[in-house]
């Protein structure tokens, strides 16, 4: 691990999104929640906060981080067609949440796939991305304005 005790305790906070794109008939399963293993985005909210809380457990010298807030937020875009989610995690802490708030999005479109694969081994996982961080030595960055 990076050692970190040198570093200011500040708040921070990061920002990340994805996607799962499926076909049109999960699309409608999944927002009619007529998924054989139940309802779809709640699960899958849970999971997301669940794999923030752990990230440290899974990702190796990874720090373990403790979290002020995580929130997890899917929604259903028939443009994809498919879900879109994206998770905020916040903290005041030596390091920061990025991996946390990645985490959180990558476990929650997972847990889709694993939830709807049944009807769909298609879904396709995709644009997993850090939108944008603040907080530390670095400071902000956000990745609309291209810093």
């Amino acid at each position: 691990m990076v050692d970190v005790s040198g570093k200011a305790v500040t708040a921070r906070y990061a920002r990340a999104s994805g996607n799962i794109r499926m076909k049109p008939e999960t699309f409608d399963a999944i927002r009619g929640n007529s998924i054989a293993k139940g309802d779809v985005l709640s699960v899958a909210r849970i999971a997301g906060i669940m794999a923030a809380k752990r990230t440290a457990e899974l990702i190796p010298l990874c720090h373990t981080v403790p979290l002020s807030d995580i929130e997890v937020v899917l929604t259903l875009d028939s443009e994809l067609p498919g879900v879109h989610c994206e998770a905020t995690a916040r903290t005041i802490a030596q390091t920061g949440v990025e991996m946390e708030a990645i985490s959180a999005v990558a476990l929650s479109l997972v847990t889709i796939y694993d939830m709807a694969k049944a009807i769909d081994k298609d879904m396709i996982i995709c644009d997993i991305s850090l939108q944008e961080k603040t907080g530390g030595k670095s400071g902000s960055w956000n990745r609309s304005a291209g810093a």
